[in-house]
């Protein structure tokens, strides 16, 4: 049962989800889009369906629908849609996709697409699951400038679950290194937290 005057937990963190994703001081034209990891479970292509949003999967071609329901899509997120809250209430710490915010999306799939296929040291071909926060959020800190150069491109910055602990977000930063701010859940901190930078293993 809920007192009066209690804080509903999920009410706070949308509220707070979205100040993070559309702070006041941000351009009014930099937009928030999601990349799902539909491979993750049922779940995060059923949320899509129902959010009734257009979305376009980052595979090219016709697929099969039984691949179709696992491929990565992308997404453009607006504050007050039910797919936030979904995320939020159901898959927050469960590595459903990560967010990005950009200034122009016009040629944004065009840019997700060119990394899906890497290739390893043996130069076998490799699918870049960069979409699943767990791969993001071991990458970029490792990375060089141009391997965030490639990766960020028009990109301002992307921002990846920590856990159940709230967001990171990581900005590329050219020969000065990888900017990381970690935005903890209202209760899980005392507010935006700096980490260290990767400018220092940088070279030209």
């Amino acid at each position: 049962m809920k007192l009066s005057g209690e804080t509903d937990p999920l009410a706070q963190r949308l509220a707070w989800l979205e100040a993070v994703l559309w702070p006041q001081e941000q351009r009014s034209n930099m937009s928030v889009w999601a990349v799902l990891d539909c491979a993750r479970e049922p779940a995060v292509y059923r949320a899509l369906l129902d959010s009734r949003l257009e979305f376009r999967c980052l595979f090219s071609g016709r697929l099969p629908r039984e691949l179709e329901l696992v491929a990565p899509q992308l997404v453009e997120i607006l504050p007050g849609q039910r797919l936030l809250r979904r995320w939020v209430e159901q898959g927050w710490g469960r590595s459903w996709g990560v967010l990005l915010r950009i200034e122009d999306p016009a040629n944004l799939r065009h840019h997700l697409r060119k990394f899906l296929r890497v290739r390893d040291e043996q130069e076998r071909p490799l699918l870049f699951r960069y979409y699943d926060p767990r791969v993001l959020g071991s990458f970029l800190p490792l990375a060089d400038a141009q391997q965030r150069a490639t990766l960020f491109g028009p990109i301002d910055s992307w921002l990846v679950e920590d856990g159940r602990a709230g967001l990171i977000e990581y900005r590329d930063q050219g020969l000065r290194g990888l900017q990381q701010r970690l935005l903890p859940w209202p209760g899980v901190g005392e507010g935006p937290a700096a980490l260290p930078d990767q400018a220092q293993k940088d070279t030209c």
